[in-house]
């Protein structure tokens, strides 16, 4: 059915899209041999209740215990405690549904769980797919929120979980919506493994590199570059621990021009327009460069703000999220949250240099933000942090070693969100009826 070639979504998305008169009649309610039904009716449930707490443990005695939606991983729960007095039980492939604040999310059950009373159990009867019922429950998390019932603490009880109403499919189409929305989370999850295999890998380059350093053997087409080791090059004490012999330790104030961002007056709409990027903490993410912000600033704005050109280092200073670290792609301006340098390009390498003060201003940011009631690292104290400055065409070798690494990262996670994408797209069109699979059903019987 599937070419084997092509990326585990491809196969199913193109042969429902290319099937004539799949789509449903938009005059109808609900596709042909399709029911409405309420949860009650093809479900066992199971409202968590919390053992006693002297119960817990977390040594693997008793059954796995899940409080609520904090212990969900992205499909299956992640639990870290157990429990010696179990008293309310879901079953492995029951679905668990988050009761209390939060409300609406969802798992599928692994294995067997004690569920405490952030949780409820979903376990299917007899002719109906949990698999599809848990992508039905996530498909529909919206209107779960929406029957929560608190101002100030959400929560759900078993009566509005038991007279839910849900599209309920035949059982030969429940099983083969499954059967293709699986295959798309199994692709997910493979790349969410390859990610975090080169994210481990980075770390542990990130560690030696911008420790120990690469040195220079040969030359021309046979130049090669190794690691330092201190049984062969010589390494010397500094304060920032052991660093090789060549290298100097400087401070961030000392290699290039550090500017605090500021904020045009938001009374002045002027100001604001999309032109300009205006990057504020929220816009700094895991990425290691910043391509949009979510304001902008006119031409107006810009002129009066404080221009950060492309290839400086933004670090956020002020907040929760102080340590988060990016580099300008293009000219652009930030908010006060953020101390940016503009590293001397005769001195410091702008992608070496964003290795290098991941490495080491995390601990200093937070020691000196620990230091006041607010946390915040002004101007001054950023740019006394320390960091080591090797010879630039270290630099360089240090920056393209670890950059291949982060292409291969950015690459996957673009993959992956092609991938979310596309489930939510057949989420959308599957479980509503939109589209229908009997087409394939047909060809399997065949």
């Amino acid at each position: 059915m599937f070419n084997e070639n092509a990326k585990p979504y491809q196969g199913v998305a193109l042969m429902l899209k290319q099937q004539e008169g799949l789509r449903m009649d938009k005059t109808k309610c609900i596709p042909k041999n399709w029911g409405i039904v309420k949860l009650g009716e093809i479900c066992e449930i199971t409202m968590g209740q919390s053992p006693p707490s002297e119960s817990y443990n977390m040594e693997g005695k008793g059954m796995p215990f899940l409080q609520g939606k904090q212990e969900f991983g992205s499909n299956h729960p992640i639990n870290v405690k157990y429990t010696t007095k179990p008293l309310k039980i879901a079953f492995e492939n029951s679905i668990l549904i988050s009761v209390r604040a939060p409300v609406g999310d969802v798992n599928i059950a692994d294995k067997t769980y004690c569920i405490g009373r952030g949780l409820a159990s979903l376990r299917a009867k007899k002719g109906i797919i949990a698999l599809f019922l848990y992508y039905l429950m996530a498909f529909q998390k919206s209107d779960v929120e929406a029957i929560g019932e608190g101002s100030t603490f959400q929560a759900i009880t078993k009566s509005q979980i038991f007279n839910f109403k849900i599209l309920l499919p035949p059982v030969s189409e429940q099983r083969k919506i499954a059967e293709i929305l699986e295959t798309i989370d199994n692709a997910i999850e493979k790349t969410d493994a390859i990610i975090e295999k080169y994210k481990r890998i980075k770390q542990g380059l990130m560690q030696d590199l911008l420790t120990k350093g690469v040195v220079s053997e040969g030359e021309g087409e046979s130049e090669r570059w190794r690691l330092r080791d201190e049984n062969i090059d010589k390494f010397k004490d500094s304060l920032l621990g052991r660093i090789p012999e060549e290298w100097e330790v400087v401070r961030l104030g000392e290699i290039g021009k550090i500017i605090t961002g500021s904020t045009p007056s938001t009374e002045n709409l002027e100001y604001y327009g999309d032109e300009y990027l205006f990057v504020s903490p929220e816009d700094i993410r895991e990425n290691k460069y910043i391509t949009d912000s979510q304001k902008k600033l006119s031409e107006l704005g810009f002129r009066i703000s404080r221009k950060i050109p492309s290839d400086s280092i933004c670090v956020v200073c002020i907040g929760s999220t102080i340590g988060k670290i990016a580099i300008t792609k293009t000219i652009c301006t930030t908010n006060q949250q953020i101390n940016s340098i503009v590293p001397n390009s005769n001195i410091f390498n702008s992608e070496a240099l964003f290795y290098f003060i991941v490495l080491y201003s995390q601990k200093p940011l937070k020691q000196e933000a620990g230091l006041q009631a607010v946390p915040i690292v002004n101007k001054n104290r950023f740019s006394r942090i320390q960091i080591p400055l090797p010879p630039l065409h270290e630099q360089q070798r240090i920056a393209s070693i670890l950059s291949q690494i982060d292409e291969v990262i950015e690459k996957e996670q673009a993959y992956k969100e092609k991938l979310e994408r596309i489930k939510k797209g057949l989420m959308e069109d599957l479980l509503t009826g939109k589209v229908r699979v009997n087409h394939l059903i047909e060809e399997e019987e065949k």
